[in-house]
């Protein structure tokens, strides 16, 4: 059995009503490998794997082990509502209804061209909607900032190439303005937003309140997501599945996403 029929199998119970599992067998891989390659905020440690085994054991067969150590906030990962809001979700705690389902891909790349440190606003997610209709109610909502053609080129894709904070303070990249983020939540209710940056408040937030308005309302986001250019604006279905850290505010990501096909 191939791996994305497994895959098929595992999620079939998960897919959207009436969409047969032998229909289901073409997925989007929305998530960066992670290597030492990988970005990180600056002041946290990068990811490393060391080697525990790799070779021909005593007995003439073929074993390899690994050990690897990351931060929760690095590669393409999740930031669980409690990362900025106590008494929130832990990573453990979130819904899996809130991780799966369908979602709208919102593109901002021309504004983004004109100002890297563009902040997503109502305005845009209004001019989305009359091209493509409301956002339903209850979507997860993608944003392509076309900010994922720099990875992981740390310096375009950060702003900097500094670490620590001399990094932080040379941050420069497009986020969701806090006044579109409680829009979305008051009059779409979404249940999760993604962006193909390293965090959903733009770069040169010192307060990060787009974090503070999602996360208080148990409203997750996904950081550092690829492939959104492979995305069309609408008919998309995810899968959002996060390392299950008991009591963590996040953790590595793997989203998937699937076009669905014309009716």
């Amino acid at each position: 059995m191939s791996m994305a029929r497994m895959v098929i199998c595992l999620l079939a119970g998960l897919l959207p009503q009436g969409l047969p599992a032998d229909q289901a067998a073409s997925w989007i891989d929305l998530t960066h490998d992670l290597s030492s390659e990988s970005v990180f905020w600056p002041t946290a440690e990068p990811f490393s794997m060391t080697t525990d085994f790799e070779g021909k054991t005593d007995k003439g067969y073929f074993y390899s082990a690994y050990s690897f150590k990351t931060a929760e906030h690095g590669g393409t990962h999740i930031d669980a509502p409690v990362h900025f809001a106590e008494g929130a979700h832990h990573v453990d705690e979130i819904p899996l209804d809130q991780l799966i389902g369908d979602a709208v891909v919102i593109d901002v790349g021309v504004a983004v061209l004109q100002d890297r440190d563009h902040r997503i606003s109502v305005t845009d997610i209004e001019e989305w909607e009359v091209r493509h209709g409301s956002i339903p109610n209850g979507s997860i909502v993608l944003l392509r900032t076309g900010f994922g053609r720099y990875w992981p080129d740390a310096e375009k894709y950060l702003g900097t190439a500094l670490r620590g904070e001399a990094g932080v303070a040379g941050l420069s990249f497009p986020g969701l303005d806090p006044a579109a983020a409680d829009w979305l939540m008051q009059n779409r209710h979404i249940k999760a937003v993604g962006i193909d940056t390293a965090s959903i408040d733009h770069g040169k937030s010192t307060h990060f309140e787009t974090h503070v308005t999602l996360m208080t309302h148990n409203v997750p986001a996904f950081e550092n997501v690829a492939n959104l250019d492979q995305l069309p604006a609408v008919g998309v279905y995810v899968v959002a599945l996060p390392v299950k850290i008991r009591g963590g505010s996040g953790g590595p990501l793997r989203i998937i996403a699937r076009i669905k096909p014309m009716e």
